[in-house]
């Protein structure tokens, strides 16, 4: 008997879930507030891409003279740029809900609240309210930007990530509250676009929580790009004059003032659960706003499930997806569970930078003995070719087992690269196989073999001193 299931946003984690439920014959309701894709698809991670790309190229023809390619002129026509993005996400949007159609879920464009656990209340754009009876909720309601005290979002001043996707021109000087992954790729796109770019980070290093031997390559491309990168810095305010915009910051050596005209508060996400009236069914969010759920996706309610960003972190839409795919099985009576060993995180900056599995630090703490071995770009052939010779392939491997524990990497196109290294950790797969496996020649890949190589002191294109 197929069970009828409310999907409680169309993001990554919610529109996947119900077209996999609808596959397995349950019929489905889909309740968007803004728009399907979510934030991933409309104003996160494909336009932020598709900017990035171009930025990329604008790089690209600078630096082309060394091949013997000069363009003169080069110039970039904003409105045609932010139409080309938003051209690239109608498409992806509209195949959603092309998917949604084909798989005969209904969709209700309004804003979802919980009345019990088997009712859902949708306030249509029309101001009329629906109620949805259902045998299982899914949360699926993503994040939205933090905003800090002093810089609340207006998209005009102050840019959330969101308005860094539309601009209506390219910045002069812009101002990036966050070394994050959010700040320093949208930092480094505007930079290669000619904006002047101050970087505003309260830690003592760019992108908190990263491998710190890639990190280091991020912040040496940050300083030869000429961005601004302060660090222990905090942002305290600003005011609008004549000038432009005057952000107040507090640094190591004092307060200062950063004269620019445009701000982009970029410090991380949270959860977004306002209006959805968990405390009807007794649903209580941890301190930093997510909700607490077992292996199959279920939350303390047994017919209430959450996914994405919602459900803890990392926040990520493939993580995101994955626990939609879980959720939707269990509701089918399928037996399925969250248990993947790895999810691979990718950072689109310049150079692109890429982990999964464990870093050395969390390594060293407790106490696993582990070997490494890594490979530089510097002396890979395709690298070469593409003018992109920075950055390496790191592999960490249990001492004993030689069983790969984690992978980490910054470089061109890593974030491709790092789906190789996704695949081995969840194939419990060694240094060994990597290094037995035939990789194509000439080719980025070819990096992941040498590295396996390098963690038994036998790579062949890097010489290795004898221990």
């Amino acid at each position: 008997m197929p069970r009828s299931v409310v999907v409680l946003g169309a993001g990554p984690a919610g529109y996947v879930c119900a077209i996999r439920l609808a596959q397995l014959g349950q019929n489905v309701t889909v309740v968007e507030k803004s728009y399907l894709g979510g934030t991933c698809l409309n104003v996160g991670c494909i336009p932020s891409k598709a900017l990035i790309a171009a930025g990329a190229l604008v790089d690209r023809i600078a630096h082309a003279s060394a091949m013997g390619i000069s363009a003169d002129n080069v110039r970039v026509d904003v409105d045609k740029l932010v139409a080309w993005k938003a051209g690239i996400v109608a498409k992806l949007t509209g195949g959603v809900g092309g998917l949604l159609k084909n798989h005969k879920c209904e969709v209700l464009m309004g804003s979802g609240s919980i009345v019990d656990k088997n009712t859902v209340a949708v306030k249509l754009a029309d101001g009329t309210t629906k109620t949805v009876k259902c045998d299982d909720i899914v949360i699926a309601t993503g994040s939205v930007p933090i905003a800090i005290p002093g810089f609340a979002f207006d998209e005009k001043d102050v840019w959330s990530s969101t308005g860094a996707l539309a601009p209506k021109s390219i910045p002069k000087h812009l101002v990036v509250i966050g070394g994050g992954y959010i700040g320093l790729e949208l930092g480094m796109m505007y930079r290669k676009l000619g904006s002047e770019v101050t970087v505003l980070e309260a830690t003592a290093g760019a992108l908190p929580g990263q491998d710190r031997d890639c990190v280091k390559v991020i912040e040496r491309s940050m300083k030869k790009m000429g961005i601004k990168f302060l660090t222990e810095t905090f942002a305290q305010g600003y005011e609008r004059k004549k000038d432009g915009l005057h952000v107040r910051i507090k640094t190591k050596k004092g307060e200062e003032t950063v004269v620019c005209d445009q701000i982009g508060s970029m410090v991380g996400r949270k959860p977004y659960s306002e209006g959805l009236g968990l405390e009807k069914v007794g649903l209580k969010l941890d301190a930093k706003g997510f909700l607490a759920v077992d292996k199959q996706m279920r939350t303390s309610v047994p017919n209430i499930y959450a996914v994405g960003d919602i459900a803890g972190q990392p926040m990520l839409a493939h993580k995101g997806s994955k626990e939609g795919l879980v959720a939707a099985a269990v509701i089918a009576g399928q037996k399925e569970e969250y248990d993947v060993r790895c999810v691979p995180a990718v950072i689109f900056t310049a150079p692109e930078m890429a982990s999964v599995g464990a870093q050395e630090e969390e390594l060293k703490t407790k106490g696993v003995a582990y070997k490494s071995g890594s490979f530089p770009f510097a002396a890979s052939g395709r690298a070469m070719s593409l003018m992109e010779t920075e950055g390496f392939v790191k592999i960490l491997t249990d001492a004993k087992s030689d069983e790969i524990l984690g992978v980490h990497m910054v470089g061109p196109e890593v974030t491709e690269l790092i789906a190789e290294a996704a695949l081995a950790i969840e194939m419990g797969a060694t240094a060994e196989d990597l290094a037995r496996t035939i990789h194509a020649h000439p080719t980025l890949p070819e990096a992941m073999m040498e590295a396996a190589e390098a963690v038994h002191g036998m790579a062949v294109h890097i010489f290795q001193p004898k221990k």
